[in-house]
This record gives C-alpha cells, sequence and structure tokens, in this order.
C-alpha cells in the first residue's frame, strides 16, 4: 500500500511540474515590454539603456530610450528565437545590436555588438 501511495504521489508532482514548465513564456509573449538594460565596459563607461519592445503580431517591434524616458532611437530590426531576441538600432551615428538571452523570466543576459557585456531587468509596471 505504501509502494501505491508513493507511485501516485510521485506520478502527480511529475504531473505538476510539466504543467508549470508549460506555462513558461518564450519569444515574443517573453521580451515584450521594458527592459532596463546594463551595457558594461564600453568606452565611456557603463550605460544603462531601457528597450520598450511593442507586440506585434508574432514579432516585435520598439524603441531605445535613455535614463529619463526620452526615446534615443526606434528599432530598426528585431530578430527573433524562443529565448533569445537581437535588437538592431543607431546610436551616435553607428549600426549597433543588443543581443538579449533570457536568464529566468525578469532578467536577461548577452552582449552590445558582441564586445560589451549586457545585463538586463524587466521594469515592473505598477497596477
Amino acid at each position: 500500500m505504501k509502494k501505491l501511495h508513493s507511485i501516485l504521489t510521485t506520478t502527480l508532482l511529475l504531473v505538476l511540474s510539466f504543467c508549470a514548465s508549460a506555462q513558461t513564456k518564450t519569444g515574443a509573449a517573453y521580451f515584450e515590454g521594458k527592459w532596463n538594460v546594463l551595457v558594461k565596459s564600453l568606452p565611456q563607461g557603463d550605460t544603462k539603456m531601457f528597450f520598450t519592445l511593442d507586440k506585434k503580431d508574432a514579432s516585435l517591434t520598439g524603441a531605445v530610450q535613455d535614463s529619463t524616458g526620452k526615446e534615443i532611437a526606434k528599432l530598426d530590426k528585431v530578430e527573433l528565437a524562443d529565448t533569445t531576441v537581437t535588437v538592431y538600432f543607431s546610436a551616435q551615428g553607428y549600426d549597433v545590436n543588443l543581443v538579449m538571452n533570457k536568464k529566468d523570466d525578469d532578467h536577461v543576459t548577452g552582449s552590445l555588438m558582441g564586445m560589451f557585456d549586457a545585463e538586463g531587468d524587466r521594469v515592473k509596471v505598477v497596477k
């Protein structure tokens, strides 16, 4: 009887873990929103930028903002995968890209131009 109880409990926990992992957002649903990104070790020092990503159909559009909320540039292009997004924009006359990789539900890591490390967190909207 104890074995049957253990087997049923294990099966139930296994089913619940699959259901919980199925709830995890990926792609446009995950990256949609505002992201506070810190790009490290740029020539002028660490730089904080905000990326606003809006879901449009199955893709994303958006803009880059400075720390005051002023728009710096519109995103020229967005490449989207399940756990990675690459955004392309112009900054100080240069075409640059930022890769953001999903770390957990509210954090990303990545790099600017493949040279400068970046880390970011989702900006929570208070309702």
